[in-house]
């Protein structure tokens, strides 16, 4: 018999909605599997109902790779990734965006499986044991269907930790990228690290929204002398873009990394618009108390914080967090001015986030309407089924 596992009377019901997770609470008996082995999930009587992997050592005992009863091989991984690079091929216009994401983990039915693409250089992650073990598999077929100039392994994230796996980071394949590599978005151009960047080296997941901001911003200031305040700015995605929209803006860039204000620099200089840039290294909420007790307004502000929020015992820890930076950026806001924010902590709900910053505006005695609600780019997909998917949501609000 293969290796099976068998949940719990009652606790099929998700499977048969067709969510790829199955937890440790839920499975009454494990045969003859161990450890990052490809499984039958089974109901209460032995009825199959998909297949994975297993790992008893994460909550998240079992994770699945499909719902039909077909096998888990080479064929296998090919079409999945045939299928997520044809999908991103109809999303994404090369001819202005040469970084995006391939494939986006149980969204694309490959669970623990990461892959962006930087213009000549593919970068992935394996997050789980699952994935790990299948990692050689799919790194070839990478290389088989891209044909990158090389595939750089960026698995040095805490989730794998909780998978019993060590940090992984090197050349899988092909050359090694260069310490920076040009990319092109919304015919913008970045310089990217993705041996040292966040993530795999760039925040893919706000390409759209950072292209809707700038015409937000554009329309509500007509074309007038503005500032904007881009706090946690990272490498300046959003600085180049509010820019690039409108000749009169100046932005000032706030992170605490002396690093990421370099890269933002020389975005901003990259894209003729350096002149236009302040960069100041410091913690965002000291920052902003301090140009709150010297009366700077703004008309316009970006907040894009990393996760508060990354379990639910951190909720309330993490709320606290998300309303105190938006009531500082309120208070620090022209009358009209436009804030913009959001939260990339998939425990937080796109409605308790805005309910957050509905408080933060109550305390800063401030009126606001919503302009718009945004989400990650459509090459990051949200599953129906899965709404865990769902990560990063943000809103477009201006003051009354």
């Amino acid at each position: 018999m293969p290796p099976r596992i068998f949940l719990k009377p009652g606790k099929d019901k998700p499977l048969h909605a067709h969510h790829p997770w199955i937890f440790s609470g839920a499975i009454a008996r494990v045969d003859n599997a161990t450890d990052g082995d490809t499984v039958d999930i089974c109901d209460a009587s032995g009825r199959f109902l998909a297949r994975g992997y297993y790992n008893a050592r994460s909550q998240i005992a079992a994770r699945v790779w499909t719902f039909d009863d077909v096998p888990i091989d080479r064929a296998f991984f090919r079409a999945r990734l045939e299928r997520a690079i044809t999908a991103r091929n109809a999303l994404i216009d090369r001819a202005t965006t040469n970084a995006y994401r391939l494939v986006n983990a149980e969204s694309d039915g490959l669970a623990g499986v990461i892959v962006d693409r930087y213009a000549d250089f593919v970068v992935v992650q394996f997050l789980t044991l699952g994935a790990e073990k299948r990692k050689a598999e799919i790194v070839e077929l990478l290389a088989e269907l891209l044909a990158p100039r090389g595939i750089y392994e960026r698995s040095d994230v805490d989730v794998r930790e909780k998978e019993g796996l060590a940090p992984s980071v090197g050349v899988l394949h092909g050359a090694e990228p260069p310490d920076r590599i040009e990319i092109r978005e919304n015919n913008l151009r970045f310089w990217v690290d993705v041996k040292r960047g966040h993530k795999t080296g760039f925040y893919l997941d706000q390409r759209e929204n950072r292209a809707r901001v700038a015409e937000f911003l554009r329309a509500a200031v007509g074309g007038q002398s503005s500032a904007v305040l881009n706090v946690f700015s990272y490498t300046g995605g959003f600085a180049v873009s509010v820019c690039a929209a409108n000749p009169n803006a100046r932005v000032i860039n706030l992170d605490t990394s002396r690093e990421a204000l370099n890269l933002a620099r020389e975005n901003m200089r990259l894209n003729d618009c350096d002149a236009r840039g302040e960069f100041i290294e410091g913690d965002a909420f000291q920052v902003l108390r301090r140009y709150r007790d010297q009366g700077k307004v703004f008309d316009a502000i970006i907040l894009d914080p990393p996760k508060f929020v990354f379990t639910q015992a951190q909720m309330q820890s993490g709320l606290r967090g998300y309303k105190d930076i938006n009531l500082l950026a309120f208070k620090l806001l022209k009358p009209g001015g436009i804030l913009v924010t959001f939260s990339c902590s998939g425990q937080v709900s796109a409605a308790l986030f805005q309910q957050v910053v509905f408080q933060a505006a109550t305390d800063a005695q401030r009126d606001a309407h919503i302009l718009a609600k945004l989400s990650q780019a459509p090459d990051h997909p949200i599953l129906l089924a899965f709404p865990e998917s769902e990560y990063l949501k943000g809103l477009v609000c201006r003051t009354c």
